[in-house]
């Protein structure tokens, strides 16, 4: 194995996303060969000893996918510093140390992707790839046609935040249907608060062609070769 970056190497151990990995090494949470790491150009081989919060780790041979319909009330991280209920508290069965792909809020529910793939979820979270995420939100007011075109043509929040255009349909008056590609932080959220038209539950339906369907709340199933095609838009 060629010399490659300590995140990427980890990334493929299915430690997490490779932004996520960069931010265990600055935490001083990797050691290589017996000394800790925090420099992000740091380059090993499968030669190396890394360990990750005490752990060793070795490149994953099996790679999976894994769709949830995440319910409510659990938060997308491995670990969670208040206790609340994790994603992976529901992945039983799941022999593979796996991670979520991005994130959906503590109250957002939805379709929700896990894998120990980094390179995949790099091309689903990255900007770059224009990966759609569908969601449908219930907002305390509808928006108006003015609204959509404002969404529809990105925006500029107060606090200097840019949000790319955004695709939204109303369904029925407070019932909408969001597409954004960015997944910026409460992105939908607060598109709509933007324009008056605050959320008051969301859900996550699709991410790219791959819909959640009619998988029930709180269960998982590996996904097929040909829904990673859906996600990522290959033909």
């Amino acid at each position: 194995m060629e010399e490659i970056r300590l995140q990427k190497y980890m990334a493929s151990c299915g430690v997490a996303s490779r932004r996520a990995c960069e931010t265990l090494i600055t935490e001083g949470k990797v050691q290589v060969n017996g000394k800790t790491v925090t420099e992000l150009g740091t380059k090993v081989t499968d030669k190396d000893r890394i360990y990750v919060n005490g752990r060793r780790i070795r490149p994953e041979n099996e790679k999976v996918y894994i769709m949830l319909n995440k319910p409510r009330g659990y938060v997308t991280t491995n670990k969670d510093q208040f206790d609340r209920p994790c994603v992976l508290d529901l992945m039983k069965g799941v022999k593979q140390r796996v991670y979520p792909v991005g994130r959906l809020d503590y109250d957002t529910s939805g379709l929700l992707i896990l894998t120990n793939d980094g390179e995949f979820t790099k091309k689903i979270t990255h900007p770059s790839h224009q990966v759609v995420k569908t969601y449908i939100a219930r907002t305390s007011y509808s928006p108006d046609q003015q609204d959509l075109e404002t969404l529809a043509a990105g925006v500029t929040l107060p606090d200097g935040t840019q949000f790319a255009p955004a695709q939204v349909t109303v369904l029925e008056p407070c019932l909408v249907i969001v597409k954004v590609t960015e997944g910026k932080y409460h992105e939908v959220k607060r598109l709509m608060e933007y324009v008056n038209c605050p959320v008051k539950w969301l859900k996550r339906i699709a991410v790219g062609g791959l819909e959640l369907g009619k998988l029930p709340e709180g269960k998982w199933r590996y996904l097929l070769r040909e829904e990673l095609d859906l996600i990522l838009g290959d033909k």
